[in-house]
């Protein structure tokens, strides 16, 4: 490639934060993608998708290479996030099949759940460099970029306001996204840096006790298997809690011990979901049964289908919480919001 940039290079991060800080007169204000961070390098035909660990994605997404190719500038490097639609939501689940070994598989897949290309950095167009250029000015040169709406590649909106922010924080996870990110204006480019602010949803539920796996370090749990039951009685396995100090982590087995039990336990290592998976292919997935008895509440920031999207975060112990009465019906649903709105901003 013939770029003022070469791949790989690191995305610029940002560090979470409680609230949205106070607009100072610098900074910008933008959703947050729920999708693969992904920087894009075009050169005429040559087409690279790197992403965050720095390895390429392009094998994975032919559709975007095309879309690259047919709606972004000849020479260019973007910063954005790779993203799946199921209709006006997001589809993480979707996304994550997308990495596949196999040819035929990647093929079927571009035409099954075709990926989308949301912008929003501007890295270098045609012989400019624009890694030391504020951020403010970035934004305004990526705008130039984007002529009649492209169905590949989107820009992401912008504003300054920040209770236009406030607003999209709320109504805006309805479509599946998961926050806002906040950059200052005057902020060059800085690969790996946590130079921006995160805001993320974060809620509480309680959740049933129904396992633990073992730490890699050792006989310690490395996390409890959390449940919550269905309409129907059902007891279903909704992901993990997993913040605990190591010395925490070897309390936890003797407390835990007279719980363990195998005898009519709803779930087997087989079941659980993400027991076969090729993120994790070499990883134990075996684990230890509870009698699901105990009860804690957990934060989480929001869930994917029927699970929590993320690991959740230990709160503290439910003994006064029946585990029958962990369901799904204490779960805040968001505010439906549709994709095509929110890139209409």
């Amino acid at each position: 490639m013939n770029l003022p940039l070469e791949p790989p290079i690191a995305p610029m991060l940002a560090r979470p934060v409680k609230g949205l800080p106070p607009q100072d007169g610098t900074l910008l204000y933008e959703p947050k993608w729920d999708g693969f961070r992904c920087i894009v390098f075009r050169d005429g035909d040559e087409v690279y998708l790197g992403s965050r660990n720095e390895r390429p994605f392009t094998r994975y997404f032919p559709e975007l290479v095309e879309a690259v190719r047919a709606e972004l500038p000849d020479r260019v490097v973007v910063d954005g996030e790779i993203v799946v639609r199921d209709g006006q939501t997001l589809d993480f689940e979707a996304l994550q099949q997308r990495i596949h070994p196999a040819a035929s598989r990647v093929r079927l897949l571009a035409e099954q759940t075709p990926a989308s290309f949301v912008a929003f950095d501007l890295l270098a167009l045609g012989d400019d460099s624009l890694m030391d250029v504020p951020f403010s000015e970035r934004r305004a040169r990526l705008e130039t970029i984007f002529g009649d709406a492209g169905h590949g590649v989107r820009l992401t909106p912008v504003t300054a306001s920040q209770e236009q922010a406030a607003e999209w924080f709320e109504t805006f996870e309805g479509a599946g996204l998961d926050g806002v990110v906040v950059k200052p204006g005057g902020l060059p480019y800085q690969p790996d840096k946590r130079v921006m602010f995160k805001v993320k949803h974060e809620r509480t539920a309680d959740a049933v006790v129904a396992g633990y796996r073992e730490h890699k370090s050792g006989p310690v749990v490395g996390s409890l298997l959390l449940g919550l039951y269905d309409s129907e009685g059902r007891l279903n396995h909704v992901g993990v809690a997993a913040s605990f100090p190591m010395k925490r982590r070897a309390d936890l087995i003797g407390e835990l011990a007279p719980y363990v039990s195998e005898d009519g336990h709803p779930w087997t290592a087989e079941s659980l979901p993400g027991a076969i998976s090729k993120w994790s292919a070499t990883k134990d997935l075996s684990f230890v049964p509870l009698r699901p008895e105990l009860v804690i509440e957990v934060a989480y920031d929001h869930m994917e289908g029927l699970r929590f999207r993320h690991t959740a975060q230990f709160r503290r112990w439910r003994p006064d919480r029946a585990p029958e009465s962990c369901t799904y019906e204490q779960l805040e649903r968001p505010v439906s919001y549709a994709l095509d709105d929110i890139l209409a901003h």
